[in-house]
């Protein structure tokens, strides 16, 4: 019998605030254990929540991103349960009266482009960390990480492979970075996602018993703990047995699932209305600020730089891979004028020197004035583009305008015809024995008088006007 996977995504951002969204705590990530606390996310007696704004505000962006309805109201409940990194014994979430939900993104996959939906998205405290001692039967919990704003992307049981699943789930973590909202750093834990995965009869409606997979913290992952539970389940189906409803941890080390626990419904949590906090309005004007403060959005600009710059799909999407690049991109475009040399050199030398370095594009040493100067330059016949390898690198190092290291180096490139006759009429006459071959139809020497002209002129002759000057004086028989 042939199966099919059905796999939904849960998706849980955490977001870029500078509190926690209850408290005034800090969220910075790597500081002293439970430094970051107050009664507030501790579940301290008589304390009192309180909304922190802006994680609403970056729930709304994240809506408008991904198609959701905004639900003009929503409000908290209580998620019932108890582990040692939950001090309250609970967790502030959302259930019934979610603010956003039935939104969607688009993917791309080998047999074309596929619409993913999304349930709904909600705002929650995230719970602390806890520490186990390799060495002794000890462990340690860390409540930083209490309260600190996360929303959860809850996926459409769409997808169909674990290739599809790794797609969407960059497709999320691109526009939560492009947002701004999410800095996506799975090692720390700020992007994570947990999978449901089920399979079925192909051709057969009604889902099969689904297992939930956690700990995978990488694209990678997610991909290759998908294929393992696809194979793993399927192997028990064609073997008469029967999927048990459970949650599996990745094992990345062993490349397999393991038993957790029985998988918890809805009902196991308690849910109730959070009575200490009202529920949250959302009118028009709030929706309109929000709106009107949206960056464009990562699929469009690659649409975008397709159509008005002329460049591939493939360069567009490198150059998109990131807001800072893209927009780094586009000054080098707009002061150069020459979008497609801008994409040659910010995706080559440029990108190239900082993956060597591990920064970033806002780390970058060579400006999109220095750039695009030095595009110019090229194009102005004033510097050749071997010339230019070297003023880019000289640039990255150094800091300094191309102007500033032609004058420094000699660098300027000999365009004077006269000149450039000159040295050409002292090689010819060197070589008069390679001159007659090539004129009696030895072709492949042409390269061996430009290799010379090159090294008498020091690298510094314009190679087009070289090659047009040097082809006349041969092709001139007296």
């Amino acid at each position: 019998m042939e199966f099919e996977p059905v796999i939904g995504l849960e998706v849980h951002a955490q977001l870029l605030t500078d509190t926690k969204i209850f408290c005034g705590c800090s969220t910075r990530f790597g500081a002293e254990p439970n430094s970051h606390t107050c009664p507030v996310c501790l579940g301290m007696p008589g304390v009192l929540p309180v909304l922190n704004k802006k994680v609403v505000d970056y729930l709304l962006k994240m809506a408008m991103a991904t198609h959701c309805t905004i639900n003009r109201e929503s409000s908290f409940a209580r998620k019932n349960y108890f582990y040692p990194d939950l001090p309250k014994g609970y967790q502030i979430s959302q259930y019934a009266e979610p603010p956003a939900e039935h939104g969607w993104v688009d993917i791309e996959t080998e047999a074309g482009k596929r619409r993913i939906g999304i349930t709904r998205i909600h705002m929650e405290e995230d719970a602390g960390k806890l520490i186990h001692d390799e060495n002794s039967p000890s462990s340690y919990v860390d409540l930083n990480r209490t309260g600190v704003p996360l929303i959860e992307i809850v996926g459409d049981p769409d997808i169909r492979t674990a290739e599809e699943a790794a797609a969407y789930l960059k497709r999320l973590h691109e526009i939560l970075v492009y947002l701004e909202i999410c800095d996506g750093n799975m090692e720390e834990g700020s992007f994570r996602c947990d999978a449901n995965i089920s399979l079925r009869p192909v051709g057969q409606k009604a889902f099969g018993t689904r297992a939930e997979l956690k700990n995978m913290n990488s694209f990678r992952n997610v991909q290759r703990g998908l294929e393992y539970e696809i194979k793993r389940q399927q192997y028990i189906l064609e073997s008469g047995g029967v999927v048990v409803q459970e949650t599996r941890l990745w094992d990345d080390a062993a490349g397999v699932t393991k038993s957790m626990r029985s998988k918890e419904e809805a009902h196991d949590y308690r849910y109730f209305p959070e009575p200490d906090l009202v529920p949250v309005h959302v009118d028009d004007k709030w929706l309109e600020e929000i709106r009107s403060a949206m960056p464009e959005l990562p699929l469009e600009k690659r649409e975008r730089f397709v159509s008005q710059y002329q460049i591939s799909p493939y360069d567009a999407g490198v150059l998109t891979s990131g807001r800072a690049l893209a927009d780094y991109f586009e000054e080098v475009a707009r002061l150069s004028g020459q979008p497609k040399a801008a994409a040659n050199w910010v995706m080559g030398d440029i990108l190239r020197l900082l993956n060597e370095d591990k920064k970033t594009v806002v780390e970058c040493p060579v400006t999109p004035t220095n750039l695009a100067r030095m595009i110019t330059l090229i194009q102005d016949g004033t510097i050749s583009g071997k010339m230019a390898k070297d003023i880019s690198e000289a640039m990255y190092t150094t800091g300094k305008t191309p102007g500033e290291i032609i004058e420094e180096k000699g660098l300027v490139q000999i365009t004077d015809e006269n000149a450039l006759a000159a040295a050409l009429s002292e090689i010819l006459a060197k070589n008069p024995d390679q001159v007659a071959q090539y004129r009696a139809g030895k072709d492949k020497l042409f390269g061996f008088f430009v290799g010379q002209a090159m090294k008498a002129t020091r690298g510094k002759a314009n190679p087009q006007m070289l090659n047009d000057l040097l082809k006349k004086m041969l092709s001139n028989q007296e």
